[in-house]
């Protein structure tokens, strides 16, 4: 791989490794949280996928380092270079959170998928450890959705633009069912 195409993938790490660390701080914000009727399956859902996401952030930063980078870890550079805000929602229904959460593994996913796009040609090494992450995010999402989607297979947050649109539109749903 040329210099070049190292710093690309480098840099893109960075900000996969972000929104990794952003997603295990907003992951353990919830766990702490969520209250209501489904808090125990939420609170205990959550923890190990907070773990399998250390996993990846402790893979990404370890590649960074491989490429010769220099990989940050301190929360003060993922404010600085991060292109997203923080989580919205605090003490709320699981079922608000898993809305608002939802929307969080939708906007991280699609990142991922770009960026195993850009990767593809310069490196598949680093390609491969992000189709590795996606494999966990996909399916924690699943599980998150399980909680938001009928068995018709309409999910209460669609069209959902916010998180906290998200979680009011989950929260609706889940008061109106029988």
């Amino acid at each position: 791989m040329s210099s070049t195409n190292g710093s690309e993938v480098i840099q893109l790490l960075r900000v996969r490794l972000h929104a990794l660390n952003d997603l295990a701080l907003t992951l353990k914000h919830i766990h702490w949280n969520v209250v209501g009727p489904h808090f125990i399956a939420v609170h205990e859902m959550l923890d190990p996928q907070v773990e399998a996401v250390r996993e990846m952030i402790d893979n990404v930063a370890e590649r960074i380092s491989t490429l010769g980078g220099s990989p940050p870890g301190t929360p003060g550079v993922l404010v600085a270079e991060r292109s997203w805000n923080d989580y919205t929602v605090g003490r709320a229904e699981a079922i608000e959170h898993l809305g608002a959460l939802d929307l969080v593994y939708s906007k991280l996913i699609e990142d991922h998928r770009d960026a195993v796009r850009a990767t593809e040609e310069p490196d598949p090494v680093t390609q491969d450890l992000l189709i590795e992450n996606l494999r966990s995010l996909e399916l924690f999402q699943w599980f998150v959705r399980a909680h938001l989607e009928s068995a018709g297979g309409r999910l209460s947050t669609a069209g959902a633009g916010s998180e906290q649109e998200a979680a009011s539109q989950a929260g609706e749903q889940a008061r109106n069912q029988p």
